[in-house]
């Protein structure tokens, strides 16, 4: 049988939840609002697999570009390529300014 190479290939380890932080997100984490020119990480929670962005952007930074209903537009580069990805707001987190 040939192998997979889903969206979800070799992320065993990479959307795999701490014993602490195991079960259902906390509702304040889906109700976060992100406006226009915010920097934003992709931190992708497992339990939510609705509008989760790929893989390979976990741990990136960007910028929200817009609102895609509830969902946000961001622009992050990636090398030298500018992407455009759509995420739920359970897989953002605000960055913090220093």
């Amino acid at each position: 049988m040939p192998t997979s190479h889903g969206e979800k290939c070799c992320t065993r380890y990479k959307l795999k939840k701490t014993v602490r932080e195991r079960g259902l997100s906390p509702v304040s984490k889906a109700i976060q609002e992100f406006n226009e020119g915010q920097m934003v990480h992709i931190d992708i929670d497992p339990s939510v697999q609705k509008g989760m962005p790929h893989a390979r952007f976990q741990g990136k930074t960007g910028k929200v570009t817009g609102q895609r209903g509830r969902a946000y537009l961001l622009h992050i580069r990636d090398g030298n390529a500018t992407k455009e990805i759509v995420s739920l707001p359970q897989h953002l987190k605000l960055q913090k300014n220093n």
